[in-house]
């Protein structure tokens, strides 16, 4: 079974203290979760998997922009979310390198208006394993889409974070019906 790694919106907008939209950021730390998403990306690499490497985000125009989205409809005011700003850059230390695939998404789900599906497509994979942020939302959101496109998902749960460890937990609890949880430290091929 062919396997990717999908590591999610570890940007500094999102997980920076300085982030315009840092929700994240203090349980991202308390998790530790960007130092298990490099073990697991480690670990990938070492396996031949297909990493995929995901941000948020919008350009300068904010065009993509949804106005009247309760979570990006002010993302234009603040100058949030914008590609190829600060806010946009993945954390300075998450292990991105230039095998990495490094999608761009408008929205909360990879999987919508981007080359994801294509691109796991052409490589043949079956089985994705995701981590990064928020658990609530974007892991969410690509744990059930993935679900109902016939993926096999596992989920890295200390490599994943969200605005609390309540909200993790309930989200994690919530998606392990239809997604095997797992700690980086429990990857084997």
């Amino acid at each position: 079974m062919k396997k990717a790694l999908l590591v999610i919106d570890f940007i500094n907008d999102i997980v920076h203290p300085d982030g315009k939209i840092s929700s994240c950021a203090a349980h991202t730390r308390e998790q530790n979760a960007i130092a298990h998403a490099n073990q697991a990306l480690a670990y990938a690499r070492e396996q031949g998997w297909l990493t995929i490497l995901v941000k948020v985000g919008f350009e300068s125009n904010y065009h993509a922009q949804p106005k009247d989205s309760p979570i990006f409809g002010k993302a234009n005011q603040f100058r949030a979310v914008e590609l190829g700003s600060f806010g946009t850059d993945f954390y300075e230390t998450l292990d991105v390198q230039a095998t990495d695939f490094i999608i761009e998404k408008p929205r909360v789900n990879p999987f919508y208006g981007t080359p994801l599906e294509p691109v796991l497509r052409a490589n043949k994979i079956e089985h994705l394993y995701l981590s990064g942020v928020s658990t609530t939302w974007a892991i969410e959101a690509t744990t059930r889409d993935a679900h109902d496109r016939d993926y096999k998902v596992t989920i890295i749960e200390d490599a994943c974070a969200a605005g609390d460890h309540k909200e993790h937990q309930q989200s994690i609890e919530t998606m392990s019906r239809i997604a095997e949880i797992i700690k980086a430290d429990q990857l084997t091929d």
